[in-house]
């Protein structure tokens, strides 16, 4: 259906590109803005669909790790996440961990060890890190009412990374980033990446009034881990034999090709935020701690 109106209005392959992503970043950040309910069922949908291109891509591989235990074990994790009782996040990850181990012991299937292992990393991987994004849009403090602003900071270093390494990478990229996992992916390309994310970051920063040094600090961190969560993506497809996760969006492939940059960045900025930034206390008792050094 999509080709077919992808012909009727002349669509070339970056525009297909540019109006999927326009369409769904919209989406995400309508969400995003309204948080509770509607963050809940975006990121949910996401990892839906997210893990079933996991378990489809694990199982070209020959493994076979539970699509139904991954999903239930993700629905108990965005209960955490929703209801923020992280106190209780422990219990839950061992619970979804014993529940992989007892679906092979009773309903699976070889190679055991390695459907045990690959269910619990879609759980994390599809499901866990992605579920940061509600923590991080649900930090509030004294100073910031919310962390939404630091989610747009994050969205903007990540998406400016993209442009970044690829414009960059394709007039000026010569050296190979990793030429086994991703041969399009340049030094250049990634050090471009890295110094459009920053300088985004800042700028987000300013209008959000955090300090330049946190904006730098935020901003590499998401660039980096940005990069390092596509080239672990592209390890996995070219482990298994793909070259896509799936085909659920017009010119980007599946989910995960499109989320690959976020599963990474999500959680790391959330730590980031709640230890530097929405943290008095354990920011001061660092600083003291580094000034004593000195």
């Amino acid at each position: 259906m999509w080709e077919k109106f992808k012909n009727i209005i002349g669509l070339n392959a970056n525009a297909t590109r540019m109006l999927t992503g326009f369409i769904l970043g919209l989406i995400c950040m309508l969400c995003i803005m309204e948080g509770n309910i509607a963050l809940l069922v975006m990121v949910l949908t996401i990892i839906f669909v997210a893990s079933k291109e996991y378990v489809k891509i694990l199982q070209h591989k020959g493994f076979f790790p539970s699509f139904k235990v991954i999903i239930l074990s993700e629905m108990l994790l965005a209960w955490v996440a929703y209801t923020h009782q992280l106190d209780i996040a422990a219990l839950v990850l061992s619970l979804c961990s014993f529940a992989s181990f007892m679906w092979v012991l009773f309903c699976g299937r070889q190679p055991y060890i390695a459907n045990v292992a690959t269910t619990l990393l879609g759980i994390i991987y599809c499901g866990w890190f992605p579920l940061h994004l509600i923590f991080l849009r649900n930090l509030h403090c004294e100073r910031f009412d919310s962390g939404f602003g630091f989610v747009v900071l994050m969205f903007t270093a990540i998406l400016l990374t993209d442009t970044g390494a690829y414009y960059i990478g394709r007039h000026f990229g010569k050296i190979k980033l990793a030429p086994v996992i991703s041969p399009n992916k340049t030094v250049e390309g990634s050090i471009g990446g890295i110094i459009l994310a920053i300088l985004g970051a800042m700028i987000v920063g300013y209008f959000i009034n955090l300090e330049w040094y946190l904006s730098v600090a935020a901003g590499l961190l998401c660039t980096v881990f940005a990069q390092i969560g596509d080239l672990c993506e592209s390890l996995i497809k070219r482990d298994a034999g793909v070259k896509d996760s799936g085909h659920s969006l017009p010119g980007h492939g599946g989910f995960l090709d499109r989320c690959d940059s976020f599963i990474f960045t999500i959680p790391i900025m959330y730590y980031f935020c709640y230890y530097f930034i929405f943290n008095d206390n354990i920011t001061n008792n660092i600083l003291q701690f580094f000034r004593g050094l000195l």
